[in-house]
């Protein structure tokens, strides 16, 4: 690809060469020397830029270049393959002596990654540009695990292995979607589990590659299509473990991004519980193989079934004691003598007013008789000192007849008739004479 940046040098190259290439009915007039100096009535014949291209393809030095090996071929004494980049969808044509891939010919297959030199070769015939290499080798395992390595630092920096942006997996999803092998056990031990579980579950499966070069894309498509499905609830990436080599695609940067960027929960079933790609650690849940992934997305609805059941046994059960329980309260509560003769409620308050009201009586039967005495004795000395005493003892009142009493003779007319009261009466007599008081 980097023979194409220097096309504006390769405009501005110039080249003698009007006259030989020149149409019969062109040779009286000279083509253009620049490519920006080409228009519709004056174009460059193929003849004249394909020997332009090739010319600035020839002149870029070789250069070490990384990738993925597709469609490895051997023909004569030459190796064929296109070498693919990990992230994104690029490729190039290579070209290798037999010889150079001796020393790694049982270890080469499509899929690996390698190193290769190669100088860049532009075929003017059909005009496809390729590189003929002189040198190959395969990316170490320490390599890799390097690579792997910075890439998990460089992620786990942008938080996208944190605990907190992972969400829960739903509890009951009727709909799961499934990226797996289009051939395998991944498929059958995550369905066949999961409905032998909960025989209602539905699943959307996306068969794809799960290794080698096309395991990237086809993996990050489906995850993407089923994100967008709005039936689907969870999910599944599911592959039934591999060397480490075939577990690399699911620590590629761009397919972790796109399992990162799912709204939708994701659980990664990739391998075994020794292996980690990075996907697990940034998945909503890590299974440690398609039957755990299984048991985690669904409930087994006999085990739900048995929870319900005891559920429901243990909650009637606490019913009984709790009704046992208020019941035994209430026979006490009624077998109590307050409840039993409800008038002994009233026995002490009884007993109470009847000593208050015995108190009273005699508190005023005192009072009374003290009064009585005081009375008696009022009323003695009313006697003696009332004149119906004295009456009583033979002694009269005369009265004139206003009713004045009469103390002094003086105060008596003769026949001047008077009133005398005695003790049990009154009665009247005519003054015949008076007489003064004797010393």
């Amino acid at each position: 690809m980097g023979a194409w940046a220097g096309w504006g040098r390769l405009c501005g190259m110039e080249h003698d060469e009007t006259a030989e290439f020149a149409a019969p009915a062109q040779r009286s007039l000279p083509l253009p020397v620049k490519a920006a100096e080409t228009s519709a009535d004056r174009p460059w014949p193929v003849r004249h830029l394909v020997p332009k291209i090739a010319d600035y393809v020839g002149r870029m030095s070789p250069v070490w270049v990384e990738g993925q090996v597709l469609n490895l071929k051997r023909w004569n004494n030459l190796y064929f393959l296109t070498l693919r980049d990990v992230d994104l969808d690029m490729s190039l044509r290579v070209t290798l002596p037999a010889r150079d891939v001796a020393p790694i010919v049982d270890r080469l297959t499509d899929g690996s990654r390698i190193v290769v030199h190669a100088r860049p070769r532009f075929l003017e015939r059909t005009g496809d540009l390729s590189f003929a290499g002189d040198a190959v080798r395969l990316v170490g395992l320490g390599e890799l695990l390097a690579q792997i390595e910075r890439l998990k630092g460089v992620l786990a920096a942008e938080g996208l292995f944190d605990e907190a942006r992972k969400v829960p997996l739903p509890f009951l999803p009727a709909v799961v979607g499934l990226v797996c092998a289009q051939q395998g056990d991944a498929e059958h031990d995550v369905v066949s589990n999961a409905r032998a579980r909960w025989p209602a579950v539905r699943f959307e499966i996306r068969r794809v590659t799960v290794q080698g070069a096309r395991a990237v894309p086809e993996v990050t498509a489906a995850i993407r299509d089923l994100d967008t499905d709005p039936a689907v609830e969870v999910i599944v990436v599911a592959r039934g473990g591999g060397s480490f080599e075939d577990l690399l695609p699911f620590s590629n940067e761009a397919l972790v991004r796109a399992a990162a960027a799912c709204r939708t929960p994701l659980v990664s079933a990739i391998g075994h519980h020794l292996d980690q790609p990075l996907l697990d650690l940034v998945a909503d849940w890590r299974a440690s193989t398609p039957t755990d992934a299984a048991k985690r997305v669904v409930p087994d609805v006999t085990a739900e079934r048995a929870a319900l059941l005891q559920a429901r046994h243990r909650a009637r059960t606490a019913l009984r004691h709790r009704l046992a329980r208020e019941q035994a309260g209430l026979d006490a509560t009624r077998s109590r003598p307050v409840l039993a003769r409800p008038e002994t409620m009233l026995a002490p308050h009884q007993a109470r007013l009847d000593g208050l009201v015995g108190r009273g009586r005699r508190t005023t039967n005192g009072l009374l008789g003290d009064a009585r005495t005081q009375v008696a004795a009022l009323a003695a000395q009313v006697r003696a000192l009332s004149p119906a005493a004295t009456l009583d003892r033979g002694y009269a009142v005369v009265q004139q007849a206003d009713g004045a009493v009469v103390r002094d003779p003086a105060e008596v007319e003769v026949d001047q008739v008077l009133g005398v009261r005695v003790a049990r009466g009154r009665f009247f007599v005519r003054a015949g004479g008076t007489e003064g008081a004797t010393a």
